[in-house]
């Protein structure tokens, strides 16, 4: 699926529920009970919903893309070390399968280095510099193409970050504009306690909605951001092993 349709029917679907949740569900909730609290925050509700329901969207999408798609089928560690020794014995052919069978950002980036090397290591015609430069090359291009797909929704975590934050707060200050009307409009020196509490409800509502994204928004960017420096430390470290090992064969 394109990223920006990801994107687009998260945020449709997560409008949709939020507004039948706020409009429908918490709507009818009996008076004074915490749900019927929450819907008097008012429709930025709505909104704050919808971001928290993105939120988990995009953490769901980073977990399965990072655990299941980048790391491989089977342990790194074990991977390499079978890769290591097809490639000691000179059994391209077996390295590529296992990099097919392993898949994952590591294996993918191997992968394209050892079937350039495979292609360049018996060509009289260039020399074991050029090969070892060209075999890097192809691993980097491969890098290249990696990268953005273990970074991928890392920037809308720390957009959601920031705009939820920023929502609660207009929150906040639309409900305490409410609850000082409320004290505002005395009428036989009385002030509307009513008004003055959903005021003040729909304020400390918007509040909590906003920090609670915000908190969370900030907690799985730098989770994710150091997961994803761990995968790129391991493919960096697998890679430079994997051309040491081909410096040694060309005579390097």
């Amino acid at each position: 699926m394109k990223q920006s349709l990801f994107v687009t029917l998260n945020f449709l679907i997560s409008f949709a529920i939020g507004y039948v949740v706020w409009g429908v569900i918490l709507k009818n909730q009996p008076s004074g009970t915490i749900p019927h609290s929450v819907y008097q925050g008012g429709p930025l509700v709505v909104v704050l919903m919808t971001i928290f329901l993105m939120l988990l969207a995009f953490v769901v999408e980073r977990f399965i893309s990072l655990y299941k798609v980048a790391k491989g089928k089977s342990s790194v560690q074990v991977f390499f070390k079978k890769l290591v020794t097809l490639l000691g014995a000179d059994d391209y052919d077996g390295a590529l399968a296992a990099c097919d069978k392993q898949r994952g950002t590591t294996a993918n980036v191997l992968r394209a280095g050892i079937e350039r090397f495979q292609t360049v290591k018996d060509d009289g015609k260039i020399d074991a510099e050029k090969k070892i430069e060209m075999t890097q090359a192809a691993i980097e291009e491969a890098n290249a193409l990696e990268g953005p797909l273990l970074e991928r929704n890392l920037i809308a975590l720390s957009t959601i970050a920031s705009i939820a934050t920023m929502v609660g707060l207009l929150g906040t200050t639309i409900g305490m504009i409410r609850a000082f009307a409320a004290t505002g409009n005395v009428e036989g020196g009385v002030i509307d306690a009513q008004q003055l509490a959903v005021g003040i409800s729909e304020a400390l509502v918007n509040t909590a909605g906003g920090l609670l994204s915000g908190i969370g928004g900030i907690f799985f960017y730098n989770f994710f951001v150091n997961k994803v420096d761990g995968f790129n430390y391991t493919t960096d470290e697998a890679t430079f092993e994997v051309m040491q090992l081909f410096k040694q064969k060309v005579g390097m």
